[in-house]
């Protein structure tokens, strides 16, 4: 029986892409740096912000200007572009009332990671938060599953990892739970198989016929 769920947040309960791609862009063409096009972006989504500006940039130190570009058109234009993908909110409240503990296992920084979910008031479901800032080694290291499932006291083979992208598939299954890939993913399904998840949902509320169904049926 499954009794946690785990989340990614960009890309997989909320809708961050555009936001995140405008900000990459941006912050390239403010430090004078070449352009990329969305095809070139979306298959690092996922990583942290400093291993993507890395690759884009071709610059070991990204912490000074390009970040600085990069957060300040993010913060900018945050309310604008973001939105909630479809029974995302419904399904989380379903998951709550059934007593299932939740929590949310991010790339992005803490700050930013709050403010997106207040923005969709779902930081009052979420029973822990483990972003970048609260670990040594991001997804796909096991680190932040494994964080999350101590700071639940729940079991890993009780709990699911819902994710967009390969990091989350990786970290999940290293970490001994169950990996969930959504279709939603701008990465495309096929290329999150190659990962070999669990489960691939179409719907948010296939959560709910995962736990119904049993994992045995994967």
């Amino acid at each position: 029986m499954i009794e946690c769920v785990l989340f990614d947040l960009d890309g997989t309960i909320v809708d961050t892409n555009e936001l995140i791609i405008s900000s990459f862009m941006y912050a390239l063409k403010d430090n004078g740096l070449a352009p990329l096009t969305r095809e070139e972006i979306i298959p690092h989504m996922g990583t942290t912000l400093q291993q993507q500006m890395r690759v884009f940039s071709g610059l070991e130190d990204v912490n000074g200007t390009l970040e600085k570009s990069y957060r300040s058109y993010n913060n900018e234009h945050h309310d604008e572009l973001v939105r909630s993908f479809p029974l995302v909110k419904e399904t989380i409240e379903e998951l709550s009332r059934r007593g299932i503990k939740l929590g949310i296992v991010t790339t992005k920084i803490r700050p930013t990671t709050i403010k997106t979910l207040e923005r969709f008031d779902l930081l009052k479901y979420m029973d822990t938060i483990v972003t970048v800032n609260d670990v040594t080694e991001p997804k796909p290291h096991p680190e932040p599953v494994l964080t999350a499932v101590k700071n639940l006291g729940v079991d890993p083979r009780k709990t699911l990892m819902i994710g967009d992208s390969a990091v989350d598939i990786q970290s999940a299954k290293a970490a001994g739970v169950y990996a969930v890939g959504v279709s939603w993913s701008l990465k495309g399904e096929d290329t999150l198989r190659k990962y070999d998840p669990d489960f691939i949902i179409h719907n948010m509320k296939d959560i709910i016929e995962i736990m119904e169904r049993g994992t045995n049926e994967s």
